[in-house]
């Protein structure tokens, strides 16, 4: 696969489906000579690979003189293309009878379906980006809020890239002398100083951990903050979902155990994407459905990354129930999961008076405790203004690099742990062709970022992601 491709391939770039307009592209040395063959202009005879690069021709698209559709053809010519091959594309009717006429013709004209990420793998492969910004591309396809986009752009345009390239290089330049060192090794000569090695094996380290440590952010950025929003029967957890997606979409019933299965949905909060997951209410019950859905409610905590507990107020009020009772459940939740976030919500705080209010907070003082109504949808702008408070985004903010990719989190990570061996090495004064292969290793793992070293195996994964067309 590291072998650049020679044939023409062609997909469809936009979704499949009717639409108004689809963009049909094709890509390959014969692309445009192959387009031309079936290209008729509207206005003047045009000979298509004697236009201009990135210039746009309005006409048909004819098969034995039958007229497929009218369209829009754009040229771009290599180098100058996105896959750095010569690229058209083809603006057609979003019919899907003319898309697959349109890429059928071509087909058995000798153009291929191009597979998923071809373009970008032609991309990459052609020089036109590494592999880093490739993996940016699905990023920035399937961003889902402001702030990953943001990152998702950032690394596209080569922030991250640059980065480790400067890492590389300069480590580089120290290994090739520490090389020609053990070339010389019976001579007994140094060529890298050892001073000005240390300091930069201790530059590489800490830019490295500060990479490894961006992730955290990165990850919630990249893939949004998982929220389980749990508690007893009938509390108004489906209610305050539907309140904060401003939509009805879970069951509202009085009817204990409604929610027998976990419904989900995001929102963007202040930039970030927050996935919601509406839970059955956690009870001693006989129903093997109701109880099959509670099983499912403890899964949903232990994958969230927030837990909201939410009780009822009304409930407290006519002795239903106690707070020492929602004390205790909470008390349960907190030593089984004494990493997750917790954060107590008090629902229908519209119905009780100033003292139950003093009582409840009394008993939570030492909580993250908000008072709402999720059926009046009060204190719901103070429960999303907490919510995007609890992310940091101090490095989105000052535009600081950010990993997002678990790919590159786990070769900083192994690239961090070379380091540190060289570091050891020098401390120790050991052998030097005992640290070289440390350094070799810390090479390597940083070349894996950015494709400066690739396998078949690793460029197949990457690339099977991607949608096909892009």
């Amino acid at each position: 696969m590291n072998t650049i491709p020679n044939d023409t391939i062609i997909a469809l770039a936009t979704p499949s489906g009717v639409g108004a307009i689809a963009v049909i592209r094709l890509s390959g040395s014969t692309s445009i000579e192959i387009v031309n063959q079936f290209f008729r202009s509207k206005f003047a005879k045009k000979d298509l690979t004697n236009v201009k690069s990135h210039t746009i021709h309005l006409g048909n698209i004819i098969e034995d003189h039958r007229i497929i559709d009218e369209v829009l053809v754009s040229v771009f010519k290599n180098p100058n293309s996105y896959t750095g091959e010569n690229v058209v594309e083809i603006n057609c009717h979003g019919s899907v009878y003319i898309q697959q006429e349109i890429i059928q013709l071509f087909i058995k004209n000798g153009v291929r379906n191009a597979e998923p990420g071809e373009f970008t793998l032609r991309a990459f492969l052609n020089g036109k980006m590494d592999l880093s910004q490739a993996e940016a591309v699905a990023d920035l396809i399937s961003s889902n809020s402001a702030a990953s986009h943001q990152v998702a752009l950032q690394q596209m345009r080569g922030g991250f890239s640059s980065e480790i390239e400067n890492l590389r290089e300069q480590l580089l330049n120290f290994a090739s002398l520490i090389e020609l060192e053990l070339d010389f090794a019976e001579e007994d000569v140094e060529f890298a100083d050892r001073t000005a090695f240390n300091k930069l094996v201790a530059k590489i380290s800490s830019v490295l951990k500060k990479l490894i440590d961006s992730f955290a952010l990165g990850n919630v950025l990249k893939n949004g903050i998982p929220v389980a929003i749990i508690g007893e029967p009938n509390v108004g957890k489906s209610t305050l979902l539907n309140a904060l997606l401003n939509e009805e979409k879970a069951i509202v019933s009085d009817i204990a155990g409604t929610t027998r299965d976990a419904i989900e949905d995001e929102i963007s909060i202040d930039g970030i994407a927050y996935r919601f997951i509406d839970t059955a209410g956690i009870r001693n019950t006989k129903d093997i459905v109701e109880s099959i859905g509670i099983k499912k409610t403890f899964e949903k905590i232990e994958q969230a990354q927030l837990v909201i507990y939410l009780f009822d107020l009304e409930k407290v009020k006519n002795g239903t129930t106690s707070i020492e009772n929602i004390h205790l459940e909470i008390n349960k939740i907190v030593e089984k999961h004494p990493t997750k976030h917790l954060m107590i919500i008090a629902n229908k705080v519209d119905v009780i008076d100033t003292n139950l209010k003093s009582n409840v907070i009394e008993a939570f003082e030492n909580m993250e405790l908000l008072f709402l109504s999720a059926k009046e949808k009060t204190g719901i702008h103070e429960l999303t203004t907490t919510l995007a408070h609890l992310v940091n985004k101090g490095a989105l903010s000052n535009n600081e690099t950010i990993v997002s990719n678990s790919r590159h989190f786990e070769a900083l990570n192994n690239a961090y742990n070379s380091i540190k061996e060289v570091q050891k090495g020098i401390d120790a004064n050991i052998s030097t062709d005992l640290f070289a292969i440390d350094i070799r290793q810390a090479l390597h793992y940083l070349g894996e970022i950015t494709g400066k070293v690739t396998t078949e195996d690793l460029l197949g994964n990457i690339f099977a992601n991607f949608c096909i067309g892009k």
